[in-house]
């Protein structure tokens, strides 16, 4: 099945000389989540941009449901939602009225019973006679989504959805992707909360300085690059390790009452079992074993320093 959007040797140099992506490679399926993870500077608003067509790429090839972003602009963003990270709404028009003019921009034709499935799918229907201005700020950013799904696109794009929004809201905006999601639309995100990919991408694209470095289903990148680490509680506490367990990789917990253990889990034996034998073997007493698997924010930050 051919990808939703695909995006080949896309370079984009702007006159100062800067190049904001370099030979990026993408391929999007049809009804999937993808995350795009980066520092500020690594080009995810740039990508997002270009796949869009608000910005012309230096070379490479971008299609969205096979139409080129260029060559057959109109035909691809019909199929595109965009969600931009500044709240861009006129602030004395209400919700219902920005979603028909939305619609009528690309050339729909009026379709109330569309934009009330929209706005009631994002909890606004209540609102839809509101003054924008009146309307809390994660309103407006529910405001900004119905308006990008107005004219049903296949593709939606959300740059920083929860930007400034507290925890709460933004765990029911994942909410709202979830079932954005469950209609069929296909939807990629760019965001500096990586709990926030964690919790709703199905695959990871991590990006720094105009390049991808890898993307992953989100399950298997967090289990092949992932490490867990065995904590170890201790009865007394340490200053420093024994002399007979120096070598073994562990390190001392500030306090002294534990120490770390990293492991692979990948890896055919993980030494557990005899680092245990020889902890006892070196006198010191246990009182309780816990592990944590490293997080996506672990591998991303890894990822990052080793590409710096």
């Amino acid at each position: 099945m051919s990808p939703i959007v695909s995006v080949r040797n896309l370079v984009k140099t702007y006159k100062t000389g800067f190049q904001a992506l370099k030979g990026v490679n993408l391929d999007i399926a049809e009804g999937e989540i993808i995350a795009l993870l980066g520092p500020n500077g690594a080009g995810k608003t740039t990508l997002i941009s270009t796949i869009c067509g608000i910005v012309h790429p230096t070379s490479g090839t971008v299609t969205v449901g096979g139409h080129d972003v260029l060559t057959q602009y109109r035909a691809a963003r019909t199929l595109i939602g965009l969600v931009p990270q500044e709240i861009t709404l006129e602030p004395f028009e209400t919700p219902l009225n920005t979603c028909r003019l939305s619609r009528g921009l690309f050339g729909k034709a009026r379709d109330d019973a569309h934009i009330e499935k929209v706005l009631r799918q994002l909890s606004l229907w209540d609102k839809k006679d509101s003054r924008i201005v009146t309307l809390s700020g994660g309103m407006k950013r529910r405001v900004l989504i119905a308006k990008a799904l107005s004219h049903e696109p296949r593709v939606l794009f959300l740059d920083e959805p929860t930007a400034g929004v507290d925890v709460e809201l933004r765990k029911d905006m994942w909410k709202v992707v979830e079932d954005l999601r469950a209609s069929g639309v296909t939807i990629i995100l760019t965001t500096h909360y990586i709990e926030e990919a964690e919790a709703i991408a199905d695959r990871v694209g991590m990006i720094a300085k105009g390049e991808i470095l890898l993307v992953q289903d989100k399950a298997e990148l967090m289990a092949q690059l992932g490490k867990k680490q065995l904590r170890i509680d201790l009865l007394a506490p340490l200053d420093t390790l024994p002399p007979d367990l120096a070598g073994r990789g562990l390190e001392v917990t500030p306090d002294g009452h534990g120490l770390i253990y990293t492991y692979d889990t990948r890896a055919e034996r993980t030494g557990i079992t005899t680092l245990l034998n020889d902890l006892q073997k070196a006198g010191l007493h246990m009182t309780d074993l816990s592990t944590s698997q490293s997080s996506l924010e672990d591998i991303f930050v890894g990822l990052v320093k080793e590409n710096a």
